[in-house]
C-alpha cells in the first residue's frame, strides 16, 4: 500500500500527531464497527462472529509479533496481565523494574510487595547492570511512554539470560512501529489502541513456551476453557492447553473493530512503518537540533501544547514537554507544520 493509499483511510481533522495517546482508527475499522453495532441494535448479531473476531486478532497480532498464535492470550489491559504474572512470583522473588515506568505496569508489582516481594526501581539506562544472580524477573517498556526512549533491549535481554532471570517487556509504544520478536523474551504486554490502532478495550500478552509453566492462570473464567462455549457451566475445570488460559472474557464490539486495523498493519509492515516513522521523526530532530533517538516519539521544547492545538496540531503533554507521536497516517507536510509552528513560538 502506498503512503497516499493509506493515508486516504484515515480523516484527521488538522495535524494528528498523538499517536502514543491514541492511534486513529482506519476506514474499515469504521464500517466493522457500524455494521456490528446495526446488529446489535437489531439483536441479529452472533456470538460466532465475535469469536471469530477475537480469534482472526489473536493470529493477525502472533504474525506482527512474531509469535505462533497458541502462544498469544488477548485481555482488555495491560494491567490485567501485569497482575497475573505479578502475582504469579514466589514470595521473596526479587523483581527489577525501571524507574518512572508507566503505572500499569509498575503498580501490580508494588501491591505484591504485601506478599514478599522484593521490588527494585532503577533508572532505565541502569536496567541491564542491575540484573543479578538473585533477580528473579527484570520488567520494563520497550518505548518509554513519556518520551519515546527506546530500551537497549539487547544488553538487557544478554544481561537476563546470563542470570537466568525472567523478562516482561511492555510493548505498547513500540508494536505497530518497531520491529520487535517477542519470542525472545517470557513476556510481552501490549495495549492495542496506540499503534495497532485497534479499539481501546483490546490487549494482548505474549508468552514464551515453556515459561508458561510457572504463570498461574488467576483470571480464568469461561474464555480460558479450552472450548470456551463448553465450559460455562460447572466443573471439572478444563483450561485452554496454551497461553488461551489467560484468556479475559472479550468486550465484544472492540474486537471486531481490531481485525481491520491489524490487518493493515500487517499489510503495511511493521518494517515498513518503522522506515516511514523514523524519517518523520528525524526531520523533526533535524530542524529542532535534537539528537536522533531511533523512535516514532519525539519531545521537542515547549512545555504547553495548547498554542499547537490552536494551529490544527494535535499533541500531548508528558514530563514538561510537547510529545509528538508520528505513524502511518502522517507525511512529512504534517512534520514540517509542527517544525514550522515551534520555529515561530520559540521565536516569540
Amino acid at each position: 500500500m502506498t503512503n497516499d493509499r493509506v493515508r486516504s483511510q484515515f480523516s484527521p481533522r488538522g495535524v494528528y500527531l498523538d499517536t502514543a495517546t491514541y492511534g486513529l482508527p482506519n476506514a474499515a475499522t469504521l464500517d466493522a464497527l457500524e455494521e456490528a453495532l446495526d446488529k446489535w441494535r437489531l439483536g441479529v448479531a452472533t456470538m460466532g462472529e465475535y469469536d471469530s473476531a477475537v480469534a482472526r486478532s489473536r493470529e493477525l497480532f502472533a504474525d506482527i509479533a512474531r509469535v505462533k498464535p497458541r502462544q498469544v492470550a488477548v485481555a482488555n489491559q495491560v494491567s490485567v496481565f501485569v497482575g497475573v504474572i505479578a502475582a504469579s512470583l514466589t514470595p521473596g522473588s526479587s523483581v527489577v523494574l525501571g524507574k518512572g515506568e508507566f503505572t500499569s505496569l509498575l503498580f501490580p508489582f508494588l501491591v505484591n510487595e504485601v506478599n514478599g516481594l522484593e521490588v527494585r526501581q532503577v533508572p532505565p539506562e541502569d536496567l541491564a547492570a542491575a540484573i543479578e544472580p538473585n533477580t528473579d524477573l527484570v520488567g520494563f517498556s520497550a518505548v518509554h511512554s513519556s518520551d519515546g526512549r527506546v530500551a537497549d533491549i539487547d544488553a538487557i535481554d544478554e544481561a537476563a539470560r546470563l542470570n537466568s532471570c525472567q523478562t516482561l517487556v511492555d510493548t505498547t509504544q513500540a508494536t505497530g512501529w518497531l520491529p520487535i520478536e517477542a519470542d525472545r523474551f517470557d513476556y510481552t504486554v501490549t495495549s492495542a489502541y496506540k499503534w495497532l490502532l485497534c479499539p481501546r478495550g483490546t490487549a494482548f500478552m505474549t508468552v514464551r513456551e515453556p515459561a508458561d509453566e510457572s504463570l498461574a492462570p488467576l483470571l480464568a473464567g469461561w474464555y480460558a476453557g479450552d472450548e470456551p462455549w463448553q465450559s460455562i457451566y460447572g466443573g471439572p475445570l478444563r483450561l485452554a492447553s496454551d497461553a488461551r488460559r489467560y484468556d479475559v472474557s472479550p468486550a465484544w464490539l472492540s474486537w471486531i473493530g481490531s481485525v481491520p486495523a491489524l490487518e493493515m498493519i500487517s499489510d503495511v509492515g511493521v518494517d515498513t512503518i518503522y522506515r516511514h516513522n523514523r524519517r518523520l521523526v528525524e526531520v523533526v530532530e533535524e530542524h529542532l537540533g535534537l539528537p536522533r533517538s531511533g523512535s516514532a516519539i519525539v519531545t521537542v521544547p515547549l512545555r504547553d501544547s495548547s498554542i499547537l492545538a490552536e494551529l490544527g496540531i494535535k499533541t500531548a503533554v508528558r514530563s514538561n514537554a510537547v510529545r509528538v507521536g508520528v505513524h502511518l497516517y502522517n507525511n512529512l507536510e504534517d512534520v514540517n507544520a509542527l517544525v514550522k509552528a515551534v520555529d515561530t513560538l520559540s521565536q516569540a
